[in-house]
């Protein structure tokens, strides 16, 4: 097998630069500004985040989701709440979000609370998605579970899609949407030589918003 260099790998940020001068008084704001440049510039699924978790034990776990909404003062996505992940918030809260958009040099790191939403908001996007997607969600009660057959999975749906041959499908009680309140919101901007414009919105005690340049 052919040696990689992964030691070698590196690449000067050339493309932008982010004064404080540019920034939004709160970090939701300024969240959608650049959540706005990314969709413009057509990339590949700009929502998605990789969501970090840790078990009552702070043992840590991170997979990629995607957000559904900047709603009741934080992000949102949905998910299976017996996956591992549910699991995890259900016993340790605090999470941490991460947006990557290599295409313009930038980060966006989120420390939070995660907090389940109400079941009439969980329906309402339950209902909003493709009908497969909605009975996959029951074909997957355990999600992250093992499978022992695949073709006891494709049998199970397969009868999902009998015992509900209309397009009015019941929102699993197990599945549902988190919103993750920030109290820590970074906006990375990659500079050259690693000499990044990093900027830190901290929530203070009366909800408002401080602002701080980090250390590249």
């Amino acid at each position: 097998m052919e040696k990689i260099d992964i030691a070698g790998m590196r690449r000067n940020y050339l493309l932008n630069a982010l004064k404080r001068a540019d920034l939004a008084e709160e970090p939701l704001l300024q969240f959608h500004r650049w959540l706005e440049e990314a969709v413009a510039a057509d990339l590949v699924e700009p929502n998605a985040m990789t969501l970090a978790t840790a078990d009552a034990e702070g043992r840590p776990s991170s997979r990629t989701v995607l957000l559904k909404g900047i709603e009741e003062g934080g992000f949102l996505f949905f998910t299976n709440y017996e996956s591992r992940k549910g699991t995890e918030i259900e016993e340790n809260p605090h999470v941490a979000l991460t947006f990557h958009w290599p295409t313009f040099e930038r980060q966006i790191n989120i420390l939070g609370r995660a907090h389940k939403l109400s079941m009439q908001k969980s329906e309402a996007y339950y209902q909003s998605r493709p009908r497969l997607s909605r009975l996959g969600a029951w074909a997957s009660p355990q999600q992250s579970g093992e499978i022992p057959d695949e073709k006891d999975f494709a049998a199970e749906l397969d009868a999902l899609e009998k015992l509900h041959p209309a397009d009015e499908i019941p929102m699993p009680h197990f599945w549902g949407g988190y919103v993750v309140i920030p109290r820590r919101v970074e906006f990375w901007q990659g500079r050259p030589n690693r000499l990044h414009d990093r900027y830190v919105y901290t929530r203070l005690a009366d909800n408002t918003w401080e602002i701080a340049r980090l250390s590249p």
